[in-house]
């Protein structure tokens, strides 16, 4: 058990005590159940891979996005993981490509462009064909600096290089907003 316990807290989100909520769970399943979970991982292991094109998961050489001819491939956006990528195409309001970097410039962690995804966009685009860069990193240090890199080595190319809104999300109320998002909010503002 304590096994079992130490591999699920390596999971991101996970601690002791979770783990060990969820090694009890499964010692409470049926065989039937955890050689299905088990077998799921390594079907994942064994079956999926990133898309040679933009970096997202893909069961194949190509993700289902990249290899969509209904998408819109002039438009690019930039994401940090894999997870940020399924948040936007979750609303349905995006028809373009992707790019994943698998992280964000870090240098505190060691982590600069050269660990990233960035030379493979930076290809990409040299190829042609896209006329608009959406940065869409995180409103974080990491973020923030990942974008202005992008923006300082995208703009060259004759590109046009945008970066998705910040501020009060739908629904909030202004008192509870830091003020960060406040200020970002009052700067991204636009003619109504």
């Amino acid at each position: 058990m304590e096994d079992l316990i130490d591999k699920l807290a390596t999971l991101p989100g996970i601690g002791k005590k979770t783990a060990a909520r969820l090694a009890l769970h499964i010692l409470r399943t049926s065989s039937d159940d955890a050689q299905a979970l088990a077998r799921s991982i390594l079907r994942v292991k064994e079956r999926i891979g990133l898309c040679r094109i933009c970096f997202n998961i893909a069961e194949g050489e190509l993700c289902s996005i990249c290899s969509n001819s209904q998408r819109d491939h002039s438009l690019v956006c930039v994401v940090e993981e894999p997870s940020d990528l399924m948040a936007i195409e979750q609303t349905g309001a995006f028809k373009g490509l992707y790019h994943v970097l698998h992280g964000a410039i870090a240098p505190l962690d060691g982590v600069g462009p050269q660990e990233l995804k960035i030379a493979e966009l930076m290809d990409r685009l040299q190829n042609g064909g896209v006329a608009e860069v959406i940065l869409a990193t995180n409103p974080t240090v990491e973020g923030d600096a990942t974008s202005l890199y992008l923006a300082k080595v995208i703009k060259p190319l004759g590109i046009t290089v945008t970066r998705i809104a910040q501020g009060i999300p739908a629904g909030g109320d202004i008192e509870y907003v830091d003020s960060k998002t406040m200020t970002r909010s009052l700067e991204g503002r636009r003619e109504v």
